[in-house]
């Protein structure tokens, strides 16, 4: 393999996580939480991550969740109307009033489900996309599991304590945190709403003031739910990006919002002094391989895998990529097939290594096409002779 070295300029030069989440001792209030980085799903802090606990509103991650895939498949639009059913209009808790019978675009129902923490909306969003709320919490079910959130059991899309089958409606710090995640990274329209501070439905006749008060007076905050009910307690995931990094703290079962803000912040605070997030540059790098005997001279080798690396900011040393690549392959290569690695280094300690494959199909050359070629070769070569 021929080998090519690249230096990454990044803003910070730093190296890999050497300590783990668990070994930290932070003060924060609440019956468990955690703080993940969005890029890389990595845990930078947790306590009682996995404890079982009603999670109030902030169940709302998932109904967004869902919402926004419908969103994003076409299945729905944003300036579809939706129409309350009674169910839907009679939702306690925190609402905006629906009357049974009215309609309301879907995204000023999401805007009030995302600021307001609307149950009404909640409840007939989720007979809109899914045909009553018993179906589409199957469905938040069901994304549960597919996420990997085994600590998650969803009775409601709300998040309210009533019902016979509230007391099994359970989540963890942690699963908030990957559902959470999953909306923030493949969903990020959701920003425009998250982010929203105070606004209006109804042609402007309602107000809405966001109950995330991080919105206002954290800087870079993006997102994402609060909760609370009187089984709950105060539960929120808090959502900031600063610097190119994106970190979700989640806190359950706080005693205040006061306390439950104060947490996340907290949290926010020790992500951000600590840790930081670089994606190395492959664009300085010569990445072509020769083709043989194929279609095209060349196919560029490009990371099997996303390139984000969560870094520490206390340990300090410059960050390289070695390249070693094939000096050339024969056609045919199909799309996906390993040309080389890319070695991630601080100094001699190897962050990373990523398979670099083909961009793209090379088909190869038929005996006619090999045989013309040869001859046109030739003839060139003749004429500069």
């Amino acid at each position: 393999m021929k080998r090519i070295w690249c230096v990454i300029a990044l803003i910070l030069t730093l190296t890999w996580i050497a300590l783990p989440a668990s070994a930290v001792e932070l003060e924060v209030a609440g019956k468990s939480a955690v703080l993940m980085d969005v890029a890389t799903g990595t845990i930078l802090y947790e306590s009682n991550a996995h404890e079982r606990l009603a999670p109030a509103s902030v169940t709302k991650v998932m109904t967004m969740l869902l919402i926004m895939e419908a969103i994003d498949s076409g299945k729905i639009a944003m300036t579809d109307m939706v129409t309350a059913s009674e169910e839907a209009a009679a939702k306690g808790g925190s609402q905006i009033y629906l009357k049974a019978g009215e309609t309301m675009s879907v995204s000023d129902m999401l805007k009030s489900i995302a600021v307001s923490s609307a149950n009404d909306c909640a409840c007939a969003m989720a007979e809109h996309i899914a045909g009553s709320e018993t179906a589409f919490v199957d469905l938040m079910n069901q994304k549960a599991a597919a996420l990997g959130m085994k600590d998650t059991t969803f009775v409601n899309c709300t998040g309210l304590d009533d019902g016979e089958d509230a007391v099994n409606h359970r989540t963890s710090a942690y699963d908030i945190a990957l559902m959470s995640r999953e909306l923030l990274k493949n969903h990020p329209l959701i920003k425009n709403y998250t982010t929203i501070w105070m606004d209006t439905v109804r042609n402007g006749t309602f107000g809405l003031s966001n109950t995330n008060k991080l919105i206002r007076f954290y800087s870079g905050a993006t997102g994402l739910k609060t909760g609370f009910t009187s089984g709950a307690g105060y539960c929120l995931s808090a959502s900031a990006m600063r610097d190119g990094m994106e970190l979700i703290a989640v806190v359950m079962g706080a005693e205040t919002s006061q306390k439950r803000n104060a947490a996340c912040k907290s949290l926010l605070d020790y992500g951000f002094a600590n840790f930081a997030v670089v994606s190395p540059d492959f664009s300085d790098c010569d990445n072509q391989v020769a083709v043989k005997l194929g279609k095209s001279d060349t196919v560029a080798a490009v990371p099997e895998t996303e390139m984000s690396l969560l870094i520490d900011k206390a340990q300090k040393s410059g960050v390289t990529t070695e390249v070693a690549l094939e000096p050339s392959v024969t056609a045919p290569i199909r799309q996906g097939q390993q040309l080389g690695t890319l070695t991630v280094k601080s100094g001699e300690q190897v962050l990373k290594e990523v398979p670099l494959v083909a961009s793209q199909d090379v088909g190869r050359l038929s005996y006619g096409e090999i045989y013309l070629l040869t001859l046109k070769r030739a003839a060139m070569a003749a004429s500069h002779s």
